[in-house]
């Protein structure tokens, strides 16, 4: 008769965190911030068809850090949450909130449940009709969330950059000097050049007709760098 190993429970949830979390740190963070005329999301990756930022629904977008495959597969399911809940009841039924709320339960279903967690941390944005009414859930590998006001940061480095946001964040900032800052803060704990070639920028625009969500061409994405300065 084979006797199994007693591993304690509170020892195997702290072993799934350090894992989830070491799978989290090998991928690049990414940033959002507010602006003028709505919010920002900036991230670093090379890649032109893998994209790391996305839209979910009207005024609300998504942004994934960790492994691809599995981020991925969350930004599908929140689409397809937000689309069946806004055909059922009605497009203003469809919150960040709620979205939120069921990516945690299902996060956390997993990281509880099943031997290998989600190495993801995801980030919800919601676009305002007015600056106050932004919304940012933060939500981790154990489906634990968290609000945010000005900016909010997932993925590797997360403290360090936050760090640098908040000595460098100012109200009212336009995109080129926020896309610069995004960029500063970035490169703050990767020493190496970022420009449109190895960034993903997307914007969600207040006074955008129609979608509020674009995503920034690399030239676009240059032009603001060559026009924006540092508040720190």
């Amino acid at each position: 008769m084979t006797l199994q190993y007693y591993v304690s429970p509170e020892q195997l949830m702290q072993d799934k965190a350090e894992y989830a979390r070491k799978g989290i740190a090998r991928g690049k963070s990414i940033a959002a911030m507010e602006y003028s005329d709505g919010i920002l999301l900036t991230a670093e990756n090379p890649s032109s068809s893998l994209n790391k930022v996305s839209e979910i629904y009207d005024r609300i977008a998504f942004a994934g850090a960790g492994k691809y495959s599995e981020f991925e597969n969350l930004r599908k399911a929140g689409i397809r949450y937000a689309d069946l809940k806004g055909y059922m009841y009605s497009r203003e039924d469809v919150t960040t909130k709620s979205l939120a709320n069921a990516y945690s339960e299902t996060m956390g279903n997993i990281f509880t449940r099943e031997p290998k967690p989600l190495e993801v941390e995801i980030l919800l944005v919601e676009l305002g009709l007015e600056p106050s009414g932004n919304l940012m859930y933060r939500i981790l590998y154990d489906g634990s969330i968290t609000d945010h006001r000005c900016y909010a940061v997932i993925g590797g480095q997360t403290e360090r950059i936050e760090s640098y946001l908040k000595g460098a964040y100012v109200d009212g900032m336009n995109l080129a000097d926020a896309l610069t800052t995004c960029v500063e803060a970035l490169k703050s704990v990767e020493n190496k050049p970022l420009d449109g070639s190895n960034l993903e920028v997307a914007i969600m625009d207040r006074h955008r007709l129609g979608r509020k969500f674009e995503r920034l061409r690399p030239d676009q994405v240059d032009l603001l760098l060559s026009r924006g300065k540092v508040t720190r």
